[in-house]
């Protein structure tokens, strides 16, 4: 594999793109959380297939899938980010944390559970965070079971996991996600036999939409809040989000408070969470450069894209 163009900054976010041998492309991502200095927690966000053969209506990642990625490419992800930072591969970050969530559902690819469980012996970082973020697809049981064995190699409380859900209405998330999934029974089924002492509670995240419920009543049906807790995110301004019209419920404005109070009254821990604006423009949200790189937009207009080949990447 080669790294054939990078975006951003250096103090917030870079965006990758990396060819594999046989031309597909791929991207991932470093960032830091302002004003935390990467000592203090950094994270890659990396890819698990090419492109994603579900076209999900928020995210920029679904249509031109070109398969797996081999457990090689994705570990090439995050040591090429590594030995950029900490040659030797010593990581003295409080949080490293490394999201299979870039581009691709994970659970199509068992190549991730085996990238996840080589990075004890691979890397020295003692700060060592994972995340695993999900639509649950159907005929994935085989990954899911052979994660929770994964998961037993690492500490309690330093593995995440997340399903995405982004309506509490099962029927209505079809048309987010046009996929074939878990029910939100099975989901809440799996989420309890994840959840051991000292972890932190399994995620269901919300980047959430106008005309797309998060009712409080009909979330605690299924999921415990002494298991599961609700992060809310913006929607991020993808090309598919704007071509299918949606409105985010939540903004840096206000909008929502309603709905975070009525899942706190249910007991729910709720996290509302938004990146820095800048991101949006350096294209850090999943499938952006990419999409933006294959059409050639802006490939050689940094003033107007953020984009840059590796060649000419400012203090690079």
């Amino acid at each position: 594999m080669r790294v054939v163009a990078v975006a951003g900054r250096d103090d917030l976010a870079r965006v990758y793109i990396a060819e594999t041998n046989d031309g597909r492309c791929i991207e991932f991502v470093e960032s830091l959380q302002p004003p935390w200095p990467r000592e203090k927690k950094w994270v890659l966000i990396v890819s698990c297939l090419s492109g994603c053969p579900f076209a999900c209506r928020i995210c920029d990642a679904g249509g031109n899938y070109r398969g797996r990625l081999s457990r090689e490419e994705i570990e090439f992800q995050i040591d090429y980010l590594v030995e950029q930072r900490f040659p030797g591969r010593g990581i003295p970050c409080e949080k490293f944390k490394i999201q299979f969530a870039r581009m691709g559902e994970p659970a199509l690819n068992p190549e991730v559970l085996e990238a996840i469980a080589s990075l004890p012996g691979r890397l020295r970082a003692p700060g060592l965070i994972l995340s695993l973020s999900t639509i649950a697809p159907e005929r994935c049981d085989g990954f899911f079971d052979r994660l929770l064995e994964v998961k037993e190699g690492f500490k309690a409380g330093t593995f995440q996991f997340q399903f995405s859900l982004h309506t509490s209405d099962e029927a209505r998330r079809r048309e987010l996600i046009p996929a074939r999934t878990w029910s939100f029974g099975r989901m809440a089924a799996y989420g309890r036999r994840f959840l051991r002492p000292g972890d932190r509670k399994v995620t269901l995240n919300f980047a959430l939409a106008e005309g797309y419920p998060l009712e409080a009543e009909k979330l605690s049906a299924w999921f415990d809040p002494d298991v599961f807790l609700v992060k809310i995110t913006p929607i991020n301004p993808t090309a598919s989000a704007r071509e299918s019209g949606l409105r985010p419920v939540f903004t840096r404005n206000g909008g929502g408070e309603k709905i975070v109070d009525r899942l706190r009254r249910a007991g729910y821990e709720v996290i509302v969470s938004f990146g820095e604006f800048e991101e949006n423009a350096i294209g850090s949200n999943c499938g952006q450069f990419v999409r933006s790189y294959a059409s050639g937009k802006g490939r050689f207009r940094p003033e107007e894209s953020y984009l840059y080949p590796l060649e000419k990447v400012p203090g690079g």
